[in-house]
């Protein structure tokens, strides 16, 4: 028997692939890939509701000594370009979020040396006191880990002081590809495979959910998607921690690496549909309207993912280079939702749905 159709009945049957197989489904035709995702996307939620979230994206600083390749928002130590947000600043803008009716809070920002801990404790606690409902879903891996070099602490012991002053969850940002090969090219100043693992499992086991993530279409290959897809399977199999996967495309412009092709959108479509069957514990799997356009972002719905991203307040990383980012109102994320044939819902960081829209 071909190997594929074995591949095809063994999705259809819910077993799981093996990293060969996956690595064998790059060379599927987008049609059959889509058709299986559709699949194991139904089993997993037969009730065709397709969620979203409002948060806000507040970047509290661009100064960052990491210096990776696919990135426009870095600035460095001592730019005239820097900044960094102070409490009022960071205050009014949750405030703003609040006042859209937004749940989650997304702080990320570049490894700046002149950040104590203090800096993020003393943050979260005043976002807390003001705004105790909202969930706080901040600082990526590559800032836990910097923070605890800076400090000289434990990345659990980091985790359990964020945690106290106000920490909810983490984001997967950071994550790229989890591949040695490739992170020593595309952001050797950023923390290791296994310092990005070590924050999530720690995270894990703190009571803290996290999301899973992944920034492809530059410098990788298939193999390596496979080995970053392999990883996090194996995370979630042992600690049952992340919410949902979430993959994205390079975007260039003002990078150091303008001189590559940016992956189609067909490409982009053929990962999430692989991830989709490969990811077997993940329930949840989000489609990107702002690296791929609303229109793209929901024929990923039929390509496996059950989630379209967030109703984002405020966009400023991908916004960096030259491509242009929509971001969408909450009626037009719903129209968008409804005319992919899916049943709009409001989420909260959680994926527990908070309002459907008929």
């Amino acid at each position: 028997m071909n190997i594929q159709y074995e591949i095809y009945d063994k999705v259809l049957e819910g077993e799981r692939l093996s990293p060969e197989e996956a690595l064998l489904l790059f060379e599927e035709d987008l049609t059959t890939l889509g058709f299986l995702a559709n699949e194991v996307r139904k089993r997993l939620h037969p009730e065709s509701i397709a969620t979203f979230v409002i948060d806000r994206n507040v970047n509290y600083t661009n100064v960052c000594v990491a210096g990776c390749k696919f990135c426009a928002f870095q600035r460095k130590v001592g730019s005239p370009e820097g900044y960094v947000l102070n409490k009022e600043e960071v205050l009014k803008k949750v405030q703003e979020l609040v006042e859209w009716g937004g749940t989650t809070l997304l702080m990320q920002g570049g490894l700046n040396p002149d950040l104590p801990l203090k800096y993020y404790e003393e943050l979260l606690s005043t976002i807390k006191a003001h705004f105790p409902q909202v969930q706080v879903h901040s600082f990526s891996a590559p800032e836990i880990v910097y923070l605890a070099r800076i400090e000289r602490l434990s990345i659990k012991e980091v985790l359990k002081r964020l945690k106290l002053a106000g920490l909810d969850s983490l984001p997967g940002g950071g994550a790229e590809i989890l591949s040695k090969e490739v992170r020593s090219f595309l952001s050797p100043g950023k923390c290791t495979v296994e310092e990005w693992e070590e924050v999530h499992r720690s995270a894990h086991e703190l009571g803290m959910t996290s999301t899973a993530t992944m920034m492809f279409g530059h410098v990788e290959k298939p193999h390596h998607i496979v080995e970053h897809l392999d990883r996090i399977r194996r995370i979630q199999e042992e600690t049952g921690g992340f919410t949902a996967f979430i993959p994205w495309t390079f975007k260039k412009g003002k990078t150091q690496l303008d001189t590559l092709e940016e992956a189609p959108s067909t490409y982009y479509l053929k990962v999430l549909a692989i991830s989709r069957l490969y990811l077997d514990n993940f329930k949840n799997l989000q489609s990107s309207h702002v690296t791929q356009t609303m229109s793209v972002g929901t024929v990923g719905l039929h390509f496996g993912a059950n989630d379209l991203g967030s109703v984002m307040i405020e966009e400023n990383v991908i916004s960096s280079t030259t491509y242009k980012v929509s971001i969408p109102r909450v009626e037009d994320m719903v129209e968008a939702i409804k005319s992919a044939g899916f049943v709009p819902a409001q989420r909260d960081t959680y994926y527990r749905i908070i309002k459907v829209f008929n």
